[in-house]
This record gives C-alpha cells, sequence and structure tokens, in this order.
C-alpha cells in the first residue's frame, strides 16, 4: 500500500493537498487487513475474522480476510468501489500512518507515492501561515485513536494464545471444481472455550472480551461470502471476454463488408479495359447519384457502353 512514507513537515508540504478517497485501487491487491479488537462486531458481518501469527509481538494478531488469494481483494471492483458496510481503519487511515521514533514517540507520515496527494487538488495540510490545518489536525487524532486501540488489542490476542483458545483453521472451499485451502490461519476454538474452567471464563467477561470472541466465530460464516464473490467475479471476466469476442467478430463482418465494394470497383475496373469505347466516357457512365436510400446510375449518353459491376452479397453478421 505504501510506497514513499516520510514525515509530514510544513517545510516540505506546505503546498501539499489531500483529495478525498472515493476508490480503493490501492487496496485492490490486499487480500488481508489488519482489524482492532473494538472492529469485530462490525467486521463479522462482512468478512472473516482470523488471527495470524505476530512474531515481532511473540503473539497472535487478527486481520479480516478480503480474498482467498495473494494478490486479490474480493471487494473492490476495477472501478475502485468497495463493496461492504464497513471499511477496516486501518485502510480509511491511508495515505497517513504513525511511526514510531523510539521513547514512546510517533510522528504523523505520509505516502508521497500516493495519488491522493496533490497541489491543486482536495484540502490543503497547513494554513497560509504554516500551522496543521483542520484535516491534518482530524488525521493526528484518527491515527491516535487507532493505535491505542491497537494496543488493546495486543493482550486481547496475547490472552487466547496462553489460554490455548486459538487452533490453526483447517479448511478446504470448493471454487469452481478448484479446491482452495486456507493455512497460516487461526481461529478461537469452541470446544476449548466451553472447556475454560470459571475463573478463566470470568477473567474473559471481566475485560469485556466475549462480545470480540463470539464476533470472531460468527464472522467465519463470510467465509462463503468469498466464495461467492469469487465466482461471481469470474462470471463477469468470461462475459466480458465473451463480449470482446463477439465485438472482435462484428468488427471483422464489418471491415469485411467495407472491403467489398472496393472488390466490386476493382472488377468493373477491370471490364473498362476491356470496353472499346473512350474510358472518360465510361467512367463517367458509372457514377451514381443519391435517390432516397438506393443508388441510382447516372444515364448513359447515347450509344455509349457501360461495363456491369460484379454482383456481390453482403455477409450478414452472425453468418
Amino acid at each position: 500500500m505504501y510506497q514513499n512514507v516520510v514525515a509530514v513537515q510544513a517545510q516540505r508540504h506546505a503546498m501539499m493537498r489531500i483529495r478525498e478517497v472515493t476508490q480503493f485501487h490501492f487496496a485492490a491487491r490486499f487480500h488481508i487487513a489488519y482489524v482492532t479488537q473494538q472492529e469485530f462486531t462490525r467486521a463479522s458481518s462482512y468478512y472473516p475474522i482470523v488471527f495470524i501469527e505476530d512474531k515481532q509481538q511473540s503473539s497472535f494478531r487478527p486481520v479480516v480476510l478480503l480474498g482467498l488469494q495473494e494478490g486479490e481483494n474480493l471487494f473492490v471492483d476495477g472501478e475502485g468501489r468497495w463493496h461492504a458496510g464497513y471499511i477496516p481503519a486501518i485502510i480509511r487511515r491511508y495515505p497517513f500512518v504513525l511511526t514510531a521514533t523510539g521513547n514512546d514517540q510517533y510522528v504523523v507520515c505520509v505516502d508521497e507515492g500516493s495519488g491522493l496527494l496533490s497541489e491543486t487538488e482536495g484540502v490543503p495540510l497547513f494554513t497560509a501561515e504554516g500551522q496543521p490545518g483542520p484535516v491534518l489536525e482530524n488525521v493526528k487524532r484518527y491515527l491516535a485513536e487507532l493505535h491505542q486501540l491497537e494496543q488493546l488489542t495486543i493482550p486481547f490476542s496475547r490472552m487466547l494464545a496462553e489460554l490455548k483458545l486459538l487452533v490453526p483453521l483447517q479448511l478446504r472451499l470448493n471454487d469452481s471444481g478448484r479446491m482452495h485451502t486456507i493455512a497460516g490461519c487461526y481461529v478461537v476454538n469452541e470446544a476449548g472455550l466451553q472447556g475454560l474452567t470459571a475463573e478463566q471464563f470470568l477473567a474473559l467477561r471481566e475485560k469485556n472480551y466475549l462480545p470480540a470472541i463470539y464476533a470472531h466465530m460468527l464472522s467465519l460464516l463470510q467465509v462463503e461470502r468469498l466464495t461467492t464473490l469469487r465466482q461471481e467475479r469470474q462470471k463477469r471476466g468470461q462475459a466480458v471476454a465473451g463480449a470482446a469476442e463477439a465485438l472482435a467478430g462484428h468488427a471483422a463482418v464489418a471491415a469485411e463488408a467495407v472491403s467489398a465494394p472496393q472488390r466490386v470497383e476493382a472488377a468493373a475496373i477491370s471490364e473498362e479495359k476491356a470496353l472499346p469505347v473512350n474510358k472518360t466516357a465510361a467512367v463517367a457512365g458509372r457514377k451514381v447519384v443519391a435517390s432516397g436510400n438506393r443508388a441510382a446510375p447516372v444515364p448513359k449518353a447515347a450509344g455509349e457502353s457501360v461495363a456491369k459491376p460484379a454482383r456481390t452479397t453482403k455477409k450478414k453478421p452472425g453468418n
């Protein structure tokens, strides 16, 4: 997603503006997106929520599945539109991101390679006096809140791992006769959840983790949505390919129809060479004038011979 991340600075970005995000081409190749614990309830209505290993934190991190294979986001169409009622917060923060500078300090950065930045369109990042504008203040507030939610999600995932509730996802999907295997993901084991002691279960409830756990478990039903979306995309691709093939066929027929009169004229000129009359007079006799929707030959001069063009039949499209 990010190509050239640099710290936002008044000296460097004084003239920069940010366009409104209306297209999501930048996320079209993301098959997963990180989510926070607080997003589970809304995200579960559209995406499967699973956990992947986070080696930096020595724990697990929740993500939503956006596709069945790498480089595929089934929720972004060819026009860049996102087809779901909820978009993960990490996608909505683009092209901005917080970057740690040490000592628990963070700085707001922006992707200078993003097409959302412009010097002529959008809302300015800074005021004429070089101070952060309203849009940049909102970005700072949003990124700070998202960072806080991410930090709260770390102990949530860690506790699930400590209670041995996370197990590898074993899922094979039949996609148009081809089997897809989802690997590298972990989900909460329902049997393990039921086998918790009363003390362990109460600990989850006191930390308000239960709603997120149940939302995660229900979200796994959305795997079927991914299969359906992929099949629909394949059908649209086949339809587009069929239409392109048909258009190419019609173009070939049209080219054939256009070239037919040229062949007729060539045949007529060939016959003309055998005529014993004056060449100029013969050519003049074959000129045509418009008569309604049909073309009528100009009357020939007395005693003038006119070569008749070869008869042709235009092919109808489809024959």
